[in-house]
């Protein structure tokens, strides 16, 4: 669902570039690549890291395809200078990436763990040394064990232990990352983690989700506010994921399922950060976690809107689920990536416009990407023409989106490399260097 105008009235995506007469970026344009900690660095057990909710929950039989975990992941722990390079080869401006909550804080509270605050140091030293500008990103899911044992993110006083690992890091990297994001997709870990069963801590219960939700979206105030205490000249945003949410059929109740999907996915999280308030449609089920004063602190100022695209999401209509929707798979004659995503770049498009109407902050699009199952060659290449044909699609509608006055002032591709790719572990890839596992060989791709 959009929130601005109806897209119909949008000009159609052109299936070849015209010719335009200036550049529709702006010369500051930020081009990166992103990562996160857990899906490349590896290292699990290492230097005084604490246990993540993702280590216990890959050991759970059945949880990830082929039983892989994050163990070694891309051993970017210990060979993030070759990442760098490549990173530096690759000619980008900017890398995101994530910090281990355990790896810097084990048991999530306490004392910091000198070897883990050590290794970013050197990552963020090795990415100024080569021009790249360090772009962190606090939270992208794997929260410390110790931590989800003492209720996680159902639990309110999570807000506070987060605030506190932010002024660590802050206190630590501030003199030399002034970009700094809070949290990493909300609306996914919670809603898979809290509703569905899908992500750690696989529960299934409304009330646990619905706190969640409210206890990130504090935590997230918090931390800014933190942020802005300890980074001189910080620019600090988050960032969502924002897909449009279409009804499977069109059906009254598949609709009403879809806007019900449309909160949870993208406005429950950025409309109380950006807007103050959270949806009408479940403004009534977060009550019970809001005290007075809460949405005051939550709604801080920020500099930038971090998006996340890769497809369109489905809703059909369920009785028995608790909150309105069920997910479902796109329609079975869409346009589909090789791991069954659906293609669609003007709904990138609206995404932009539709954001840059919504919540006025200029817009850093922070992942997107194709995946594939991929072979390489006998000496380790992959041609991946389908993904280029996916980048150079969806990077005409971002510029389209810019000429209609989207403000997007940025673009990271995800990933950087081949990685944990969660409930798919290393089947999916998404990366534009393949890596071997058996050898950790990186490969640039075609």
């Amino acid at each position: 669902m959009t929130h601005a105008a109806d897209p119909a009235a949008r000009p159609t995506l052109s299936k070849t570039p015209s010719p335009r007469p200036r550049d529709p970026l702006r010369p500051d344009f930020v081009w990166g690549a992103s990562t996160s900690s857990y899906q490349i660095e590896g290292a699990a057990r290492e230097d005084g890291r604490g246990e993540s909710v993702w280590d216990l929950f890959c050991r759970q039989p059945g949880r990830i395809q082929n039983g892989d975990t994050g163990d070694v992941a891309c051993d970017h722990y210990h060979r993030y200078r070759e990442d760098v390079a490549l990173l530096r080869d690759l000619g980008v401006g900017a890398y995101r990436f994530s910090i281990a909550w355990p790896r810097v804080l084990p048991s999530g509270r306490g004392s910091p763990n000198e070897a883990g605050l050590a290794f970013y140091d050197r990552l963020v030293d090795g990415l100024l040394s080569a021009g790249i500008e360090p772009w962190v990103c606090l939270y992208h899911w794997d929260l410390p064990q110790a931590l989800q044992e003492a209720g996680g993110w159902a639990n309110r006083d999570c807000a506070s232990w987060f605030a506190d690992y932010a002024r660590v890091v802050a206190s630590r990297l501030g003199d030399r990352v002034k970009r700094f994001a809070t949290f990493n997709e909300p609306s996914v870990f919670t809603l898979f983690g809290y509703a569905f069963g899908w992500h750690p801590p696989a529960a299934d219960d409304a009330a646990s989700h619905h706190a969640a939700i409210h206890h990130v979206n504090l935590a997230h105030g918090m931390a800014i506010d933190v942020l802005r205490d300890y980074v001189i000249g910080a620019s600090l945003g988050a960032i969502h994921n924002m897909q449009p949410a279409r009804p499977v059929q069109a059906t009254p109740e598949d609709r009403a399922a879809a806007r019900m999907l449309d909160c949870y996915w993208n406005r429950a999280f950025a409309d109380p950060q950006m807007r103050g308030a959270y949806p009408d449609a479940i403004a009534s089920r977060m009550a019970p976690f809001c005290r007075d004063g809460d949405l005051e602190r939550i709604h801080r100022p920020a500099d930038w809107l971090g998006i996340n695209h890769y497809s369109p999401v489905y809703a059909r209509a369920d009785s028995a689920s608790r909150l309105g929707f069920a997910w479902s798979d796109a329609p079975a004659d869409a346009p589909r990536s090789p791991i069954g995503w659906q293609i669609d770049p003007a709904a990138f498009r609206d995404v932009l416009l539709d954001a840059c109407d919504r919540y006025g902050l200029p817009i850093y699009v922070t992942e997107n990407g194709a995946g594939a199952v991929e072979l390489a060659d006998a000496s380790g290449a992959i041609d991946d023409r389908e993904r280029i044909a996916y980048l150079a699609a969806y990077l005409e509608a971002l510029e389209e989106a810019t000429v209609l006055g989207a403000d997007v002032r940025g673009y990271f591709v995800w990933s950087l490399l081949d990685n944990f790719e969660w409930g798919a572990g290393y089947a999916n890839r998404f990366g534009i260097v393949r890596v071997d596992l058996t050898t950790q060989a990186r490969t640039p791709k075609a």
